[in-house]
Formats: C-alpha cells, sequence, structure tokens
C-alpha cells in the first residue's frame, strides 16, 4: 500500500509540474529570466511613424518627396539558454540576412553607425565631438556619457570593433567550434567588412534590447528579390521581417541640393535639441539635416501615431487596436521657380568651362606665383592632368585591383618605383642623423613634407595635436614661417612639448624614452603612407611633372575607368599620338565631359541669385557646383560624402549664402547714393575730370582705363563708365566736415555705410537657409567706394541690394518660401514681403543712378547687352564688377541688374570666382534674362557646350 501511495504521489506531482507548465512559461531572454503567462497577451505600444512633407516649387512641382519602399526589420523574440547561445543564434540570423541583402545588390543601413573601414585595414570614426561620444556611450550600453569608463572614453575604431566581437557584447568572433559555427549558418572566418556589417547589424538590434519586440531597422529601400526572399525565409531568421517605409527622393538633385539639404537618422545631438524645443523623436527617426530640410524640419516632420499590438510570448502579433492613425508633415511651396534654376546653373556652368577652357596653356608650369597682374594668371595643362588625380576624378585604388586594365597595372607599377624611391629619400629624413632643414630640400620633398604634418598628422589622424601648439614657440617659428628646421627636429620637439598624441601610436609611452617615441612616430608615418590614398596623389603629381606618368596615358585612363564613355576612335587618335592630350583634354573640357567641377581648378565655382525686386521673393538661388543628395540622405553613402566632404570645389559651401567677396565696382550705387544724399555732389552739375589716376590719396589709385582717362565725367556718365576716378573723388569729398576741414577716414566711411546699411549691407538678407553676415569695410574710404578694401558681400546680399535700386528704394527681405500647406492641400501660412529698411531718396536721384545702369548696357556696341536693345529693343539696367583678390589668383568677375529697365520684373546677381572679369558674369546674367523672357530659343542657350567664342583669355580692364 505504501508503494502504491507513493507512485499516486509522484503521479500527482507529474500532473501538477505539467500543468504548472502548461500555465506558465519560464524564459530566458537576454540572459534574464522571466515568468509569463502562457495563455495571456502581451501588449505593447507600437509607435507609427509620420510622412514626411513635400517641398514643391513655386509652380507645384515637386523638388522633394517620399516614395514608398521596404525595409528589412529585426526583433529579437527568442529564448535562449545562454549568452553564447543568444550570440550564436542572432550572428547566425544576422550572417544569412546580409547574404540575402549582398546577393540582391542591397545594403544595410550604416548611416547612425560612426564606424567605418579605410582602404588600409583599419577601422576609422566617421563623427566627431558630442556625436562620437554619445556613440561609444550607446554601443558600450551606458545611459549618460559621464557614465563611460576612461578605457571606453578613449577607445579608437578599432577598439571598439574588437570589444563588439567579444564574448561579453555580440561574440562575432568568439570562441566556437567548427560544428557550432556551422550549426547556426556561420562561416569559419569573417572578412573585415563582414565583421564591421554584423557589428552594425547587432548594435542596431541590442539599442532595443531593453524593449522586447521592438524591431530595428535593418535596411531601407530593399529590392522585391529582397523582399520575396526574407519573406521566404522568416522561419528560418526569427525575427525578420519587411514593413513599408518610404524614403526621401529629390527630383533634378544637383541643382537644388544647396538649398533643399538632405535627410538622415536623427544624431544624439539633434534628437536633444529638438525635443527640448518640444518634439517628440526617437533615435530611429528621420531628420532634417541640412538646407530647408532642417531649416522647416518642424513643419516638415508630422506627427507621429500609435496602436496597441497584443502578442505571444513569442512575439506573433494576436491582434491590435486602439490605432491613433499619424498626421502627414506639412507642405512647402517655395518661391523658386525649378526651370529658371535649371536653365541658370546650366548656362554658368557653360561658362565657367569656357574661361578654364581659354585660359588653359600648353605648358609644363606655369608662374602664377610671381605674376605681375591678376590678367596672367593661366591654368598650365600639366596642372589640369594632375587635377584628374587630386580631386579624385581618377581612382587611385582602382589602379591596383584585379579588375584593372593593363593600362592601369602599368601605371601602378611605374607608381611603385617612385613610391619606393620617395619612401627612401621620407625614411632618410626621418632617422638621418644630418637632417635638411626645410628651406633646403626640394620642392617635391616639402610637398611631401608639409603633407606629413598638415594632413597626415594634424588633419587626417589628429597624432599632432593642433589645439596644444603655442604658436610663438620658437621651434614651431622656425618649422613654419623661417623653415629653417628638418622635419625630424619638428617632430622631436612636438613630442618633447606633448604636442603629439603618443597613445595613437599603439605604444606603451610610459616606459618609452623620448627618442624611442620618436622611432614609433618614423615607423607609424612610414607605414600609415604605404596606403595613403591622398599621399599617393602626391606622389602621381610629380610623375606628371618628371614625365614618369605621360599627358596621354591620364587621358586614356579616364577611358579605363569609365569617367568618359568609350569611343574607339577616339581612344584610337589619342593612343597614336595623332591628337595631342592637350587637344583632347580641352576638348573634353568643351563639351562638358569634364567640368569645371571635377576639375576644381580656378575658377570653377559661381552663383546666381534672381529677385522679385517688388516682394523679395527668391525665384532662383544656384550654387555650382551642386551634388547629388539623393545619396546622402535616407542612408548616407558615406564614401561620397567623404569624397564630397574632400572635393576642391566645395560642393557643401553654398556659393550663393556663404561665399563673400568683395563688390567690386557693383557698390557705386551705393556710393552713389551716398554723395547724393550728403550733399556732396549734384546729379547733374557736378563733374570731375578723369586723368586716369586719382593721386588725392597716400597710394595714388588708377582707374581702370589706364594709361588712359575718361575725360570729365557726370555722375550718370561716371556710372555708364565705371570710372575709378569720378567715385574716388565722392569718396574723398565724403571725408569733408560741415566746417569746410577734411575729417578722417572713419568720418567719411561713416557717412557711406550710413546708406550701404539701408541698401541691407547691414546684416543677412533673412533668406531661410545659412548665410554669413557681410562685412562691411572698416579702413579706406576712397577704396571702399569701388568696391574694394576690405568689402565682402554674399551674392544673396548683393541681389538684395539691387532689388533695392530696382524698385526705387524698398529693401525687402529675401525669402524662399511662398506658403505653407497641410498634406490636403489647406492653407496654413502665407508668406508676406518683409521690409529691411527704405532709401528715402527723391524720383530725381534714382532717374539719374537708374538711367546710368542703363547706360552701362547700351551705350557701346561692345557692350553685352547692346545686340538686346537695338535689335530686340529690350531694356536691361546693370552694374558690372571686377573685384580684386591678389595678383596670384585671377579677380572676380560680378554683375548686378534688372529687367526690364522700364518696369522691373526680375533683379539678379551674378558671380563667378576667380572668373577674370565682369564681362564673364555680365554674359551669365545676359543669357539668363534671354532665357526667362523667351528672347532665344532654349537649345541655343542652353547646348552643353562651352560658349568660347563670347569668353576671351585672361582680364579685361578692372571696372
Amino acid at each position: 500500500m505504501k508503494s502504491r501511495g507513493f507512485v499516486l504521489v509522484l503521479v500527482l506531482l507529474i500532473l501538477a509540474f505539467i500543468l504548472i507548465h502548461r500555465l506558465f512559461d519560464l524564459q530566458i531572454i537576454n540572459g534574464e529570466s522571466y515568468l509569463t503567462d502562457f495563455t495571456m497577451q502581451i501588449e505593447r505600444t507600437n509607435e507609427i511613424k509620420s510622412t514626411r512633407g513635400i517641398i514643391y516649387d513655386r509652380n507645384g512641382y515637386p523638388l522633394a518627396y517620399n516614395e514608398l519602399a521596404y525595409s528589412v526589420t529585426f526583433a529579437d523574440n527568442g529564448t535562449y539558454d545562454s549568452t553564447e547561445e543568444q550570440n550564436l543564434t542572432l550572428n547566425g540570423s544576422m550572417y544569412g540576412i546580409l547574404q540575402i541583402l549582398e546577393k540582391n545588390g542591397d545594403d544595410i543601413s550604416t548611416s547612425s553607425f560612426s564606424i567605418a573601414l579605410g582602404d588600409d585595414g583599419n577601422y576609422y570614426f566617421t563623427t566627431s565631438g558630442f556625436n562620437l561620444e554619445r556613440f561609444k556611450a550607446d554601443i558600450y550600453g551606458r545611459a549618460l556619457i559621464d557614465d563611460m569608463t576612461s578605457e571606453e572614453q578613449n577607445a579608437t575604431a578599432n577598439q571598439m570593433i574588437q570589444d563588439m566581437c567579444s564574448a561579453d557584447m555580440y561574440g562575432i568572433l568568439g570562441e566556437y567550434s567548427e560544428e557550432e559555427l556551422s550549426s547556426h549558418g556561420l562561416p569559419s572566418s569573417l572578412t573585415q567588412e563582414e565583421i564591421l556589417t554584423l557589428a552594425i547589424m547587432r548594435s542596431k538590434v541590442a539599442a532595443n534590447s531593453y524593449q522586447r519586440y521592438k524591431t530595428a531597422t535593418l535596411a531601407t529601400g530593399v529590392s522585391e528579390q529582397t523582399m520575396a526572399e526574407i519573406m521566404e525565409n522568416k522561419d528560418l531568421y526569427p525575427g525578420v521581417d519587411i514593413k513599408e517605409d518610404s524614403i526621401r527622393v529629390y527630383n533634378d538633385s544637383v541643382y537644388f541640393s544647396t538649398l533643399l539639404g538632405y535627410t538622415g537618422t536623427i544624431s544624439a545631438e539633434e534628437m536633444a535639441a529638438l525635443n527640448q524645443e518640444g518634439g517628440d523623436y526617437d533615435n530611429t527617426d528621420i531628420v532634417g539635416k541640412a538646407g530647408l530640410e532642417q531649416y522647416f524640419e518642424s513643419e516638415l516632420q508630422g506627427q507621429k501615431g500609435s496602436e496597441n499590438v497584443y502578442v505571444d510570448n513569442l512575439g506573433k502579433v494576436l491582434s491590435t487596436d486602439s490605432r491613433v492613425d499619424p498626421v502627414a508633415g506639412n507642405d512647402i511651396y517655395l518661391t523658386i521657380d525649378r526651370d529658371l534654376t535649371i536653365a541658370a546653373y546650366d548656362i554658368l556652368e557653360q561658362y565657367i568651362a569656357a574661361i578654364v577652357y581659354q585660359n588653359t596653356v600648353d605648358a609644363r608650369e606655369v608662374d602664377n606665383e610671381n605674376s605681375e597682374s591678376a590678367d596672367e594668371i593661366r591654368i598650365a595643362i600639366y596642372d589640369v592632368y594632375y587635377a584628374l588625380f587630386e580631386n579624385n576624378v581618377l581612382d587611385v585604388s582602382h589602379l591596383s585591383a584585379d579588375d584593372a586594365t593593363a593600362l592601369e597595372q602599368q601605371v601602378y607599377q611605374s607608381f611603385l618605383g617612385k613610391q619606393q624611391a620617395v619612401f627612401d629619400e621620407i625614411r632618410s629624413e626621418l632617422t638621418s642623423d644630418n637632417p635638411t632643414i626645410y628651406s633646403e630640400l626640394s620642392d617635391e620633398m616639402k610637398a611631401y613634407c608639409s603633407y606629413i604634418v598638415n594632413d597626415l598628422l594634424s588633419e587626417t589622424t589628429g597624432i599632432l595635436n593642433t589645439d596644444l601648439i603655442d604658436s610663438n614657440d620658437e621651434v614651431y617659428q622656425a618649422w613654419r614661417t623661417e623653415e629653417s628646421i628638418s622635419l625630424k627636429e619638428f617632430l622631436t620637439h612636438a613630442i618633447s612639448q606633448d604636442w603629439i598624441d603618443v597613445s595613437r601610436l599603439n605604444v606603451e609611452a610610459d616606459y618609452l624614452a623620448s627618442n624611442e617615441i620618436y622611432n614609433a612616430l618614423a615607423d607609424y608615418i612610414a607605414e600609415y603612407l604605404k596606403t595613403d590614398d591622398g599621399f599617393s596623389r602626391q606622389i602621381y603629381k610629380y610623375m606628371i611633372q618628371e614625365g614618369q606618368l605621360s599627358g596621354r596615358d591620364v587621358c586614356l585612363l579616364l577611358f579605363d575607368q569609365g569617367i568618359l564613355e568609350y569611343n574607339e576612335e577616339e581612344y584610337n587618335q589619342l593612343s597614336s599620338g595623332s591628337i595631342s592630350a592637350y587637344d583632347f583634354i580641352r576638348s573634353k573640357i568643351l563639351n562638358l565631359e569634364i567640368t569645371p567641377a571635377q576639375l576644381a581648378l580656378e575658377p570653377c565655382t559661381g552663383s546666381v541669385v534672381i529677385t522679385d525686386p517688388n516682394t523679395g521673393d527668391v525665384l532662383a538661388c544656384v550654387s555650382y557646383p551642386g551634388y547629388d543628395n539623393n545619396r546622402l540622405s535616407n542612408e548616407m553613402d558615406t564614401e561620397y560624402f567623404l569624397k564630397l566632404n574632400s572635393d576642391g570645389s566645395s560642393p557643401f559651401y553654398n556659393k550663393a549664402t556663404q561665399e563673400e567677396t568683395a563688390p567690386g565696382s557693383t557698390f557705386k550705387l551705393v556710393t552713389a547714393t551716398a554723395g547724393l544724399m550728403e550733399g556732396v555732389i549734384d546729379p547733374y552739375s557736378t563733374t570731375y575730370n578723369c586723368t586716369g589716376i586719382y593721386e588725392e590719396t597716400v597710394q595714388p589709385i588708377r582707374c581702370h582705363v589706364y594709361p588712359g582717362n575718361h575725360g570729365v565725367e557726370t555722375l550718370e556718365t561716371a556710372i555708364r563708365d565705371s570710372c575709378n576716378f569720378f567715385f574716388n573723388a565722392v569718396g574723398t569729398s565724403l571725408k569733408m566736415q560741415a566746417d569746410g576741414t577734411m575729417g578722417d577716414d572713419n568720418y567719411g566711411l561713416e557717412r557711406l555705410l550710413k546708406y550701404a546699411y539701408l541698401y541691407g549691407f547691414d546684416s543677412t538678407t533673412g533668406i531661410e537657409i545659412g548665410e554669413t553676415d557681410p562685412h562691411p569695410a572698416t579702413s579706406d574710404v576712397e577704396r571702399t567706394i569701388m568696391g574694394q578694401s576690405d568689402n565682402a558681400y554674399t551674392t544673396t546680399q548683393l541681389a538684395r541690394y539691387v532689388s533695392t535700386v530696382a524698385n526705387s528704394g524698398t529693401c525687402y527681405d529675401l525669402t524662399l518660401l511662398s506658403r505653407i500647406t497641410d498634406s490636403e492641400g489647406n492653407l496654413l501660412e502665407e508668406q508676406t514681403p518683409t521690409v529691411h529698411s527704405t532709401v528715402d531718396m527723391s524720383d530725381e536721384y534714382w532717374n539719374v543712378i537708374q538711367s546710368g545702369m542703363h547706360q552701362v548696357t547700351v551705350s557701346s556696341s561692345s557692350s553685352v547687352f547692346y545686340d538686346l536693345s537695338q535689335n530686340q529693343n529690350f531694356q536691361v539696367a546693370g552694374k558690372t564688377g571686377t573685384a580684386q583678390q591678389s595678383t596670384t589668383h585671377a579677380n572676380h568677375g560680378l554683375f548686378v541688374g534688372y529687367a526690364p529697365y522700364e518696369d522691373p520684373e526680375i533683379a539678379m546677381a551674378v558671380r563667378i570666382t576667380n572668373g577674370y572679369n565682369s564681362r564673364n558674369a555680365t554674359l551669365v546674367a545676359k543669357d539668363i534674362i534671354r532665357y526667362y523672357f523667351d528672347l532665344a530659343d532654349e537649345n541655343e542657350l542652353i547646348t552643353g557646350y562651352a560658349p568660347i567664342d563670347l569668353v576671351p583669355s585672361g582680364s579685361e580692364t578692372l571696372d
């Protein structure tokens, strides 16, 4: 009986145990135990993203919109017996998903991950400052940056990847058997790229580890093939799914990128700032990163929705309720005219190309540094060849690729020989007991040594901490200014002064003498240079200069690397020598197959701003060159971003709103206003006899026609002729005090700048993107009145100024905003003109200034606008300006004007930086006016060719 009782109790215990496990399910999640009701539904709230608003041009054409896309998501819903099992399972899933993506040409989302793999095989950070610190804290699981240990705070990119691969974190490189790896779909070894990608994927999943069932987005905008294959393998990779998403798309991106900016995953710094302003952002949100996308972020973003989701203990959705639909962001309508902007950009590019074409000469080098005049500046064809390397048009790394062409391999072998010789010489300088002082080095070695200090150690790696350098230090001055010490002496001194961050050299500095640290630094430099593309480009420069790499081979590489579309006839002509490399490359500049932006030689930039002078609406805001913001939005193309960031033409730098130069003679309208309003000249009776040189200053000022002269000038003819002498005299008169005594320079400037401020030169224009503050002159009134001295303004500020002249005195703030509507088209806000200031001047005064501007365009058959006024009876008012930079750089070409003269509809400012002369800028303005007012066929104006018959070489006289 006792045994039967025991059996009965045992059976009852077993039944009870089974019942308990039917009611309760014990799980291990991320190393922690959870007891959940087997039959209970688990409730979670899902966030539903809103759709970003659309940005339209003034005519309703979408410039930025959203396109339906599909994303690969992952939620870690698994139960694991151990952390090791969790890592193996997740790594296997991540690796399998990665294989599907790569097979179908899709990529993992990397925009929020701040580490990338360099060409030298080392990992590096892609961010700095607060964002980098926040990234490190997130990876190491610290709620606050200050919570990190010193090791975590100082971790290099390589160290962070190593930490993430460890068993303590993601176990990517754990000590697993072949059987364990194979059973989880993992290979026996991983490439560095695969290690990085798995670390990125695991970090995305880990970011949501505190919220079980919340999904992480692994890839966005995937192909239909990927979508289908993921859906077919959901059982193989539990937690993976496909969700509908949207991606930001930009039409005509190169034309509008500097205005619109782009979007991307929010950074920690951005999230803190936006939430402080009342936003509701989390670390997965997409926000405006630059331009109007950033400025109108609060309007475009919309409001998130939500729904309650009920899942079982395995994460399977059982039901949903309490849905709150998201509210789409508001739509922005700009004042910008899409067609006008595109036409202005293309016309500007054609003329810049013509200037480059006309000023490129068949020479190994030109001595621009010692030129006596900016008129003499020329571009050596060898500089064009090198520019193709320097500005990353030709891919240096592909010369040694497995699929390199025969020519690429030949060039690379020549490079290796030259490289070894250079390394030997650098090693000798670094280790010699008697190194050569900098001033006695060859120009080539000077370039290499400067690169090591300025680029490699300072800018790229930060090993030389420039913030710590005492600029008054005698040894630093000997290196920087006097050039009287060697590279070795400078680096040795830098170590002794703790300017060198020894921790980056992977040595135990505490146990090394200074000479041992120096040797470690020398080894680091030598090793780094071997895989440094930037340094390689320096070597290619001297290979070209020395003839080791011919211009012909450089041009042929353009075909081999697909920069130019292959043309068998041209290729053979170039190979055989029947066409010279000089003629060939100029022909490609002529037809814009090679653009000024690609070469990044002066000139390579320009800007155009067109306004409605009666409202301040900006019809076109062109900055050349632009870029493809589609490649930066959504998931950033990091390689493309870094290329743009180092591009010599600075595409991120808005030439219309950020670049400042002297206004040149366009400023003389301010001087005319000051002279009239201060009573120092009469609009008609005041005359000055221009002798060609004004000698009432400490340093005589030549008129631009010197050694000629203009003779007797009135105000109207002085504006027409842009007579420096007349306006210099006005400047001197402005210094005359009421008692008849001559005041100082400041007194004259004060009287002059009072009117400059009324024209808007006292502040930014109000335009809704970043703009540089104007810089009114601080000295030398006589040169200030002709737009020189330290006057400096943006093209937008010049456009507001000439708009004020066009409408006879009302200075409007500029705006890009027309109106804001909700997603249903209901009007929420309509922009109205804002008056900044008023130039309260009599009609008589306005008439003489405006008439002088009209005479600029009609007085001579050589005027750019003469044929429009004579043959088409279309009248324009304008003022040209040629602003000096230095004798070693070509002058800047400027034009401001408006049309039609009698009843202005548009006002315009054009600047070609280092564009040689104002005529070139005026030609741009003329063709834009012809386009806007239908005075010529579009095909006649936008040809895709540089109009070299209209653009002379060199500079004309300053105006």
